[in-house]
């Protein structure tokens, strides 16, 4: 079984992305797969962790309604004032500072911490 992705979920708890087409979400949804493994056999908590991290992918691509499109990527690491500087940081997908980059990375990141440990039985 998969999780079937639904445009209308998302959006009823994440409303900031309520502008954004059904295809771009669609297209984060898709990628969001690429960073959580099949071994979530509950299809309600996978369908959750899902939607974080597509509304974790669309915020970084721009698509919430309160995004700033700067044009950036990655984190400020150092900034200036006079003649208006800056040196960003490139963090690279699915390391533990690219999820940081949001809220809902972030949350997602807190929430799976179980799925990234685990118990050695020695023989």
């Amino acid at each position: 079984m998969s999780v079937v992705f639904d445009p209308s979920a998302l959006r009823a708890r994440y409303p900031e992305f309520s502008a954004a087409s059904d295809a771009a979400l669609t297209a984060c949804f898709d990628e969001a797969g690429l960073y959580l493994s099949n071994s979530v056999s509950n299809l309600t908590r996978r369908a959750l962790y899902l939607n974080m991290l597509t509304a974790h992918i669309a915020a970084l691509g721009g698509l919430s309604a309160t995004a700033r499109d700067s044009g950036t990527v990655g984190r400020v690491a150092a900034a200036g004032e006079g003649s208006v500087n800056a040196t960003l940081e490139f963090l690279a997908p699915g390391t533990p500072a690219w999820f940081m980059q949001t809220q809902y990375g972030a949350s997602f990141w807190q929430a799976t911490r179980s799925l990234r440990s685990f118990f050695y039985v020695s023989p």
